[in-house]
């Protein structure tokens, strides 16, 4: 309780300075509406509202098949935890030829062909058509988010050239227009100039990060933790608990100049974070600023190490090297003085907090500690992390604040793990995707087979990763199987014409541990677009399309024609 005192006791004091360009201003369906005022409106085929990797892979699939697009975005950045975030995509072994949207890899080679056609990369960079610009060991593809970026607004380029798309950065959605099953508008405002623009569309796409058109438009959805009872899951808790939601993280970029010092000012709660012990349970061994964790998978205390100048460190993982986006020795010799690492460890996970379905004023103050704690790790790294030479502190350590393209040098928006998720049709539960309850679900069958969806409509494969929780919960992290998409997990149970596309799919909180991940995230919203413009071409409901063999048979071809893998191939399972 003294914590939570302390830190909502700085918030009063400093949240002036916070710096948030975002905000969680959503009404819910039943608040009686204002006079909003409004001073402009346009009508679509598709209004998407969310332009994380999810809206952009939905706005691409309904594009391409001919319809006229709004797509929205918060931030002034598309693409979402790849780029506004920060985030190099967490991925499966099989991507670079399989377990995605033909259009995914088309990104992932852009990403590559950027560097080649623009980057002073070395010979053999040039000639390694899996160049992986950072060399990171998080993925295969560890890359800056400008470049990210670029590669997805090229992609959008001759879509709004032609004006069948609309992009529009820095809005938020406040309030919809419902009757019965359907949305008429949803009414968005600018974040720079306040002006709120009515959109009226056929179909909305819920693609924002925590589920905002959710609550907006009453569609049903749930948060937090399921119970045991309700899912018959054996990672799920005996009690639900709908304000327990995984860490989120505000992540930075740093690169390492030895000779120099970038040592920033203290941070106004380091005291606080740098005495920090997570109450979690099972308990996190020691400090939160530490070079140790707890190992996600047996939640024993792992050591780990931290050195910018790359030296060996045995067995030890060097966080240096973990999420490290630009691998000096990829790139002409004096291009780049140092490595350009991104921070996104278990070290600045926020689990003090929760930031879905809270007021502005509680969403702020997390916000806020969830930057202090991101400096605080990074003055901790530069004044007392412990050296192999002995010595305290690496004052070379650099903020990168043009990595992120923010005055503060920390990522533009939260990395979230969680949202709301809607009430679909199906839901996907641990017996679908965990290997252990799988193989006992289905003892019949052989180890390592997939679940398979009559009604699937793309596939994915991570393990379950649920990171420490807003109430508690060390992490819950265990092996799952490569997995389908089902159709039913993307429509709700009562609504008609909005759709989600990113982590708001109906999973559990368990299974959204393995949904969240970045191709599973453009799968989904490619598979929604794509239903919109079957839909809209066959003049049937999304949800006929499901039910109806005959129409799901041919949308199922109508996906596979369009490089969509619905099925994992046989070598694999």
């Amino acid at each position: 309780m003294k914590r939570r005192n302390f830190l909502h006791s700085i918030a009063i004091s400093t949240a002036a300075v916070s710096g948030s360009s975002f905000t969680n201003k959503t009404k819910t369906a039943s608040t009686k509406k204002e006079s909003l005022n409004i001073t402009a409106s346009l009508k679509t085929d598709l209004a998407i509202i969310g332009g994380g990797l999810g809206g952009v892979a939905a706005a691409i699939a309904a594009l391409r098949n001919g319809l006229t697009v709004v797509l929205t975005e918060e931030t002034d950045w598309i693409g979402g935890q790849m780029t506004s975030q920060g985030v190099p995509p967490d991925e499966h072994p099989w991507i670079e030829t399989t377990g995605a949207p033909k259009s995914y890899r088309l990104l992932r080679d852009g990403i590559r062909n950027y560097y080649k056609r623009n980057y002073l990369l070395t010979n053999e960079a040039k000639r390694n058509d899996y160049l992986n610009p950072g060399a990171g060991k998080v993925s295969r593809l560890c890359h800056e988010p400008k470049v990210a970026l670029a590669v997805l607004n090229e992609m959008l380029a001759p879509y709004i050239s032609t004006g069948r798309l609309t992009l529009l950065k820095e809005h938020k959605p406040i309030d919809a227009d419902v009757k019965n099953t359907e949305v008429n508008s949803i009414t968005i405002q600018s974040l720079r100039s306040n002006q709120k623009t009515k959109l009226t569309a056929d179909y909305f796409v819920d693609a924002t990060e925590l589920g905002d058109l959710l609550p907006l438009t009453g569609t049903a959805y749930r948060t937090g933790t399921e119970s045991k009872k309700e899912t018959n899951e054996i990672h799920a808790p005996e009690q639900a608990d709908p304000k327990n939601n995984q860490a989120f993280t505000i992540c930075f970029a740093m690169d390492y100049l030895p000779l120099e010092n970038h040592v920033i000012d203290k941070p106004i709660e380091y005291d606080f974070w740098r005495k920090h012990i997570p109450n979690l349970t099972p308990a996190w061994s020691g400090s939160l600023l530490d070079l140790q964790y707890s190992q996600p998978s047996t939640l024993k205390a792992k050591k780990l190490a931290f050195d910018p100048e790359r030296k060996d460190t045995g067995e030890l993982l060097n966080l240096w090297l973990y999420r490290r986006m630009i691998d000096k020795s990829n790139f002409v010799e004096g291009i780049y003085a140092g490595d350009i690492t991104l921070v996104n460890w278990p070290q600045n996970d926020y689990m003090l907090g929760n930031i879905v379905d809270v007021d502005q004023q509680q969403f702020d103050e997390h916000i806020y500690h969830a930057k202090q704690l991101s400096l605080s790790l990074l003055y901790w790294l530069q004044t007392e992390a412990p050296r192999p030479d002995g010595n305290k502190g690496w004052p070379g350590l650099r903020l990168r604040k043009d990595i992120m393209g923010t005055d503060d040098g920390l990522a533009k928006y939260p990395y979230v793990r969680e949202s709301r998720r809607i009430k679909a049709m199906f839901t996907v539960l641990e017996e679908h995707v965990g290997k252990e309850q799988w193989e006992i679900t289905n003892r019949q069958n052989s180890k390592g087979k997939s679940a398979r969806f009559y009604d699937s409509v793309g596939i994915g494969y991570y393990h379950i990763d649920l990171h420490p929780s807003s109430n508690g919960n060390n992490y819950i992290d265990f092996p799952s199987i490569p997995f389908e998409i089902p159709l039913g997990s993307l429509i709700p149970i009562k609504m008609d014409n909005i759709f989600p596309a990113c982590k708001n799919i109906g999973t559990t909180h368990i299974t959204n541990g393995c949904f969240r991940l970045h191709p599973v995230e453009w799968s989904i919203g490619e598979a929604v677009g794509s239903l919109i413009s079957f839909s809209i071409l066959q003049k049937v409901k999304p949800r006929q399309v499901r039910e109806q063999k005959d129409l799901l048979s041919s949308f199922q071809e109508f996906l596979k024609q369009q490089g969509i893998e619905i099925s994992w191939p046989a070598e694999i399972l």
